[in-house]
């Protein structure tokens, strides 16, 4: 394992930034990979205290509620969305 002294976190940040723009991508933050991880774990299923685990947290109410709670309301925004599917149409 490699000491986080190695690689500073601006340093990580600077090159991750540097991929982005070479690759045309739209520039995201490092941690948001951290996110979409969770967000793409939990939505296949992956049981909190796995997510918890990959993403190093101490105690599983950090995970939930950064990660999880957000993918939930997400979720139900898009679902609510078809909403109109059952909706009376009107005479």
């Amino acid at each position: 394992m490699v000491s986080s002294s190695t690689y500073p976190p601006r340093n990580v940040n600077r090159h991750f930034d540097a991929l982005c723009a070479k690759s045309g991508v739209r520039r995201i933050r490092f941690h948001d990979l951290r996110h979409s991880c969770a967000s793409l774990l939990w939505s296949q299923g992956v049981p909190l205290e796995q997510i918890q685990d990959i993403l190093g947290h101490a105690d599983p109410r950090t995970t939930k509620v950064i990660y999880v709670d957000v993918a939930e309301e997400l979720q139900r925004d898009a679902v609510d969305r078809l909403g109109f599917l059952f909706e009376e149409p009107e005479e």
